[in-house]
């Protein structure tokens, strides 16, 4: 214990840059916010879930070293990063359908059948098609772990991590879950969901365009 003590003040800036990425607002956060205030907390939670494995699959691969075999093989990372590019185009349409339908929302959460599975799935697809989250981990672990630390280090610093972000998606989903949040999410419906569309727009075309 004593000698990962000595790796504090490497780990603190990797924790304070993943803290800053978690809490931002993106695909995964809206994602987790629009299904709790359109669908309940329990949905909120489930495909918070989904995104906190897909987020604990690139941790666990940055530290694996997993980012340096798929810079290797570039054909696997660019079918990864179109894959994920449209799937969050696709997401864009679902949201911009949502800005044109003209029903009206009740004034509890809606309760659709939406399955337990199809919410983990899709959670997880949010986060594990997007390429770029394991170079995001790549940089926590490298500023985290500098060369020769221990492996315990990169567990302490998924392990820290990890509960962070699984603390910060279920209050999205606890907190846009409430009454007064689908009171909101009624009179600013339109903006809303947007917003959505354009969030996931321009992530799925910036993917499609970029250079990792």
């Amino acid at each position: 214990m004593h000698e990962i003590l000595t790796y504090v003040p490497q780990i603190l800036p990797a924790y304070a840059a993943y803290l800053i990425a978690v809490i931002s607002p993106g695909p995964a956060v809206m994602a987790i916010v629009s299904t709790s205030m359109t669908h309940g907390r329990k949905a909120g939670m489930t495909i918070s879930l989904g995104i906190f494995a897909g987020s604990f699959t690139w941790a666990c691969a940055a530290a694996l070293g997993l980012a340096t075999i798929l810079q290797t093989y570039a054909l696997a990372l660019e079918i990864l990063k179109i894959f994920g590019g449209i799937y969050l185009l696709y997401l864009a349409y679902k949201a911009f359908r949502a800005v044109r339908a003209n029903h009206d929302l009740p004034q509890t959460v809606v309760q659709k059948s939406l399955t337990t599975s199809g919410l983990l799935l899709r959670g997880y697809g949010i986060h594990v098609t997007n390429p770029k989250a394991i170079f995001a981990w790549l940089a926590i672990i490298a500023l985290g772990m500098p060369q020769g630390a221990p492996t315990s280090v990169a567990g302490l610093i998924i392990g820290i991590c990890m509960a962070t972000g699984f603390t910060v998606f279920m209050g999205y989903a606890a907190a846009f879950s409430t009454p007064h949040a689908l009171k909101i999410y009624r009179s600013l419906r339109c903006w809303i969901e947007g917003a959505m569309a354009a969030i996931y727009c321009v992530a799925g075309l910036r993917l499609l365009t970029s250079r990792i």
